[in-house]
């Protein structure tokens, strides 16, 4: 086996995770997808940059605020499990999209209030209209960390964070670019099924970290 170090380890998880989590469709993807369409790929390349901006400050604050808390045998067992029901959850979730959601009662009313008008601070808002950015990365935080995906120190944690900020950074580049470039948005028909594909990783990836507390238990009770 290849003895890949700690801190290669832990961007490569940043940057899977980053990955995963931007491409379900919501407020952000759709904004990209019509703004790319109507007003070109600058602005739209402004909403992904303020979204990713965003996006990392709740990352760093899951990785750097909540660390502390997850170094006991028993933590980490929770964690195992939570992390495992979470993944479950998001991947049936995402599979069983039917439509498109596009916004959110706390994210509409916070929007409405701040009234942005730039392109990065529409995309900075989105995400900080939605807690739930922040409590997908406590959640993934304390499941890397637990399981020595990434390591409990700061360059270890940074290098995931660094992996966060290119992944999904990628990912809004990338839709941005495409739909200005076909000067249309992208029918709901595509949009759903990127995300039942999303679900599909997610539920592969629940099914092996499954695997993984199987196999642990049944090494204990040996």
């Amino acid at each position: 086996m290849f003895d890949i170090p700690p801190d290669i380890v832990a961007a490569l998880t940043g940057l899977i995770s980053g990955l995963l989590l931007s491409i379900p469709v919501g407020p952000v993807n759709l904004t990209i997808i019509n703004e790319a369409a109507r007003r070109g790929l600058f602005w739209a390349l402004l909403i992904g940059w303020g979204a990713t901006l965003m996006e990392l400050i709740y990352c760093t604050l899951a990785f750097t605020g909540f660390a502390s808390v997850f170094n006991g045998r028993i933590i980490k067992a929770v964690m195992e499990l939570t992390s495992f029901v979470f993944m479950l959850y998001l991947g049936i979730r995402f599979l069983k999209a039917r439509t498109i959601e596009s916004k959110s009662i706390v994210g509409t009313k916070l929007t409405g209030k701040l009234h942005p008008h730039s392109g990065f601070m529409i995309g900075f808002v989105q995400v900080l209209a939605n807690p739930g950015v922040f409590l997908f990365w406590i959640i993934l935080a304390a499941n890397f960390i637990s399981r020595e995906w990434v390591p409990a120190t700061w360059p270890g944690k940074l290098s995931c964070i660094a992996g966060v900020a290119v992944g999904i950074s990628s990912w809004f580049t990338g839709l941005a670019y495409a739909v200005s470039r076909r000067h249309k948005k992208l029918t709901d028909q595509t949009l759903l099924r990127m995300e039942q594909g999303s679900g599909v990783i997610l539920l592969i990836l629940a099914v092996i970290h499954g695997g993984r507390i199987v196999l642990e238990l049944a090494r204990h009770k040996l």
